[in-house]
């Protein structure tokens, strides 16, 4: 049995894998953020503890994170659940746990779930996308993720798109996070005058009733997925685009998104096929059970 756990910006999930692959449990809970670090910690020991009393067995763990452990300190780095940053977060859930854990980035999650047992299984070089809270990305080749030499392979999310855009957490302007994550939609719509008060399915729903304002930013989002992702093509040229998060189940999208991405990748016959992930919300849970 196999314990993953997706600890996102706005839930933490956690389910048990047997050796078929099937969910044998299956807990949630909001991500304690207003309590900092040491409640995330604790939540995620809590999560594991419910789980293992289910199954009636000790599991091996995996944790999807925001962010990357930097291979100077040892530390979470560059998480847009911020208060991570720094902190030494395999060592402390190590410790916590009282067993050796695997922690990689929450796409790379995505995309080593969707690469073995998903949409991508039958590619070689798959490229996996988180539109949500933040953007992600992760790659994976013959079935084997690769990270990178600093751990931050696939990272997209913090390309600059437009050097006039937003400003992101990470210091830059105009990542392409803040312009493709769930946020990002609603502040754009904003921008040009939409309600304040709506979030992001409020909008898509509004756009699909013929609302101009936010039909206007769903076309601008399609149009900025295929561009950001003409810059992934024209450097792995992957078999195949998996998109999973929130986003990712509108299926707007997918037909600006392809059409801008042949526009903008460097070839007159664009034919990378972009997917949304097959298990959905729970690509990410069940590739952090696969890091064992």
């Amino acid at each position: 049995m196999r314990i993953g756990v997706d600890l996102g910006g706005s839930k933490i999930e956690a389910v048990v894998l047997d050796d078929a692959g099937i969910i044998r449990g299956h807990t949630r809970v909001a991500t304690p953020r207003a309590g900092g670090y040491e409640a995330i910690t604790a939540a995620i020991a809590t999560l594991v503890a419910h789980l293992e009393a289910q199954v009636q067995i000790r599991c091996t763990i995996g944790i999807g994170t925001p962010g990357a452990i930097s291979h100077t300190t040892g530390a979470i780095k560059n998480s847009n659940t911020t208060c991570l940053n720094g902190r030494p977060l395999q060592q402390d859930l190590e410790q916590l746990l009282g067993r050796p854990i695997r922690l990689e980035n929450d796409a790379n999650c995505l995309a080593l779930s969707e690469a073995r047992d998903g949409a991508a299984r039958d590619h070689g070089c798959v490229f996996a996308v988180i539109l949500g809270t933040g953007v992600g990305g992760g790659l994976v080749i013959n079935k084997t993720l690769w990270s990178g030499r600093q751990r931050i392979a696939g990272e997209w999310g913090h390309n600059t798109l437009d050097p006039q855009g937003p400003d992101c957490y990470c210091g830059h302007r105009g990542c392409v996070e803040t312009l493709l994550s769930g946020p990002g939609l609603v502040a754009d719509y904003q921008k040009h005058g939409g309600d304040r008060t709506l979030d992001a399915p409020a909008l898509v729903a509004a756009a699909r009733k013929g609302e101009p304002l936010a039909a206007a930013s769903l076309h601008r989002y399609g149009e900025r997925l295929g561009r950001a992702l003409s810059v992934v093509v024209n450097i792995l040229d992957p078999d195949i685009i998996v998109l999973g998060g929130g986003l990712s189940t509108v299926p707007e999208i997918y037909a600006q998104g392809r059409r801008a991405l042949a526009a903008w990748a460097f070839t007159d016959d664009c034919v990378t096929p972009i997917v949304p992930a097959a298990h959905g919300p729970a690509s990410g849970v069940r590739g952090a059970a696969h890091l064992w």
